[in-house]
């Protein structure tokens, strides 16, 4: 088990298929973790894509796309433990814990509510998606 198993939805009302293409550009990942070095191991196409992470962290990240509704949740997982600058394992436990597990929780949710704004541009609340 990691020392860092973090998840998070966010629903957009945008098709999935419009979602997974944006995920799949591989400006993407580069964007949100760009500490990290990300290699995609499944591109899963319409419902996302898995990386195995390395720098600072050493695990896999998930983003599973869900179709419900109109639109998609957007699944995001990391599986990770912290590395020392060596590459050695980095023990971390109480409030460096709390701060690590926040620092990666935001990126994930930014990615997530970034697409979103973006995604969903047009929308009137509560309304139908906006056509593709």
């Amino acid at each position: 088990m990691h020392v860092l198993d973090l998840a998070d939805d966010t629903f957009l009302a945008v098709p999935p298929r419009v979602v997974a293409a944006e995920v799949a550009a591989p400006a993407f990942a580069a964007r949100y973790w760009p500490e990290l070095d990300l290699r995609v191991y499944a591109d899963r196409g319409v419902k996302g894509r898995c990386w195995t992470v390395a720098g600072p962290l050493h695990g896999t990240m998930e983003i599973w796309l869900e179709p419900v509704l109109d639109g998609t949740v957007l699944h995001y997982y990391l599986r990770a433990d912290p590395l020392a600058p060596d590459g050695s394992w980095h023990p971390v436990g109480g409030a460096a814990l709390g701060r690590l597990a926040r620092r990666w929780r935001v990126a994930g949710r930014r990615a997530a509510l970034e697409l979103k704004d973006r995604l969903e541009t047009g929308r009137v609340p509560g309304g139908p998606p906006v056509p593709d």
